[in-house]
């Protein structure tokens, strides 16, 4: 994976899909400012490691998930190195079930493809579909970093930078203290 060194500290000059446009300007309009690296589609936890020797800062795993009746959605994030267990999201969730959600689900909410999935994306989430749900592990760190709409670029802000982007939009996160199974021995 190609990844261009240069660190840019805003939007790129030349044009990019609309909705990568729009996140730019909704972080523009809230005075978010930003670093940004661009590199080749990046959809996977190795080519985010990549991401992270340039750019600075760990990346957070994203995850698109919904109950089984595909009737209740859930964009969690979390650190990307800790593994994820979905019965112990179900159970602070009070869900049963979960899953991950499909392409056409993440498009008509998010507005986005599987591997470019952030809470950037939550600005196309106008009635409130996905609940945005955060582990805690993640509050540990200063900055957190997603794609812009598409994985080709990677943007790293200040977490509390992330949360007001996000509470703009009218979405309160939930928080969850998600065990590692690495530590409890099911990893």
């Amino acid at each position: 994976m190609h990844i261009d060194p240069t660190i840019y500290t805003g939007r790129p000059a030349d044009q990019r899909i609309p909705q990568e446009e729009a996140i730019y300007d909704k972080l523009e309009e809230l005075s978010i400012p930003y670093t940004r690296v661009d590199h080749d589609y990046a959809d996977t936890m190795e080519d985010c490691l990549q991401i992270e020797s340039v750019l600075g800062g760990k990346i957070c795993k994203n995850l698109f998930l919904c109950n089984r009746q595909q009737t209740e959605f859930y964009l969690l994030l979390m650190p990307g190195d800790k593994p994820f267990k979905t019965k112990y999201l179900s159970a602070q969730l009070g869900c049963s079930r979960l899953s991950f959600a499909d392409a056409g689900h993440m498009a008509e909410y998010l507005g986005t493809t599987p591997g470019s999935v952030s809470a950037l994306e939550l600005l196309f989430d106008r009635e409130g579909k996905v609940q945005l749900v955060v582990d805690k592990a993640l509050l540990a760190d200063e900055t957190i970093s997603g794609h812009p709409g598409i994985s080709t670029s990677t943007l790293r802000m200040k977490r509390e930078d992330l949360l007001r982007y996000v509470q703009a939009l009218g979405h309160s996160p939930v928080y969850v203290d998600l065990p590692d199974p690495r530590v409890t021995g099911e990893g």
